[in-house]
């Protein structure tokens, strides 16, 4: 009868130790399961030069960010709390004031950094152009960070949708997600045929910011004061009260 008592507490304690939830695969962590939605570019390594060496997943910019050229020796991070895009301080602009510009609504980018830190309940987000997606073919490359400001606690129990919802604020996964082949042995990735060019398109007082981008394309820097914008074109200058066009130097 002892033998027999042995076998069976023996095998319940093998049965117990299979069940255990440690002896189980863990759940991934909130920071594997924003790896596995943001596929990181993986980049050059040599100082100032941000050659896309694999793509990642291709971003939407949703809200206009400042951004760094690719030979800054530091980043200028925005931060994003409670709904609102809080751009760097001008301590910081100002060292790169002449070259720095905002990534604007529908360009796109590669994230190449997500940091996770629970302790701080924030997220760290730090892309760089795609300019293969947005039909560059001169090498840009322009960076930006984002620090997403989560309330306290929040990290700790928050589902990886949730987190991704703050971010698509103002980083949105492309429609289509569509990631251009790099080049074989590294470099740029492929980049788009150039398209012809269209006809010459009139600007008028009155036209809205969206009106002028589909017309003239994206300006190459974007001056913001509150409610008067100035977009810098390479040859020309129009200036938006209140997000219609004034003036057109």
């Amino acid at each position: 009868m002892r033998s027999n008592r042995l076998v069976i507490v023996g095998t319940c304690l093998l049965v117990a130790l299979v069940s255990s939830p440690t002896m189980a695969q863990s759940a991934p962590t909130l920071q594997e399961q924003l790896n596995t939605q943001y596929k990181l570019a993986r980049m050059s390594s040599r100082v100032g030069d941000w050659t896309v060496l694999e793509p990642g997943t291709v971003l939407e910019i949703v809200k206009s960010v400042a951004a760094v050229p690719p030979k800054s020796v530091r980043l200028c991070g925005s931060k994003f709390e409670n709904g609102t895009l809080k751009e760097p301080g001008s301590f910081c602009l100002g060292m790169d004031r002449k070259n720095f510009r905002y990534l604007t609504v529908g360009e796109k980018v590669y994230p190449v950094k997500l940091a996770l830190d629970t302790a701080k309940d924030k997220v760290v987000m730090e892309v760089v152009e795609c300019d293969s997606c947005n039909g560059l073919q001169a090498p840009s490359s322009y960076r930006a960070e984002v620090t997403f400001q989560f309330a306290k606690g929040f990290l700790a129990n928050a589902s990886a949708g949730q987190v991704e919802d703050t971010i698509g604020q103002v980083f949105g996964i492309s429609s289509g997600n569509s990631q251009p082949p790099a080049q074989a042995g590294g470099g740029q990735p492929q980049q788009a045929p150039p398209q012809q060019q269209a006809e010459p398109q009139t600007i008028r007082t009155g036209m809205t910011t969206d009106q002028v981008i589909a017309a003239i394309g994206k300006p190459q820097k974007i001056v913001d004061l509150d409610t008067k914008q100035i977009y810098i074109y390479s040859d020309m200058k129009i200036t938006f009260v209140n997000g219609k066009v004034t003036d057109v130097q």
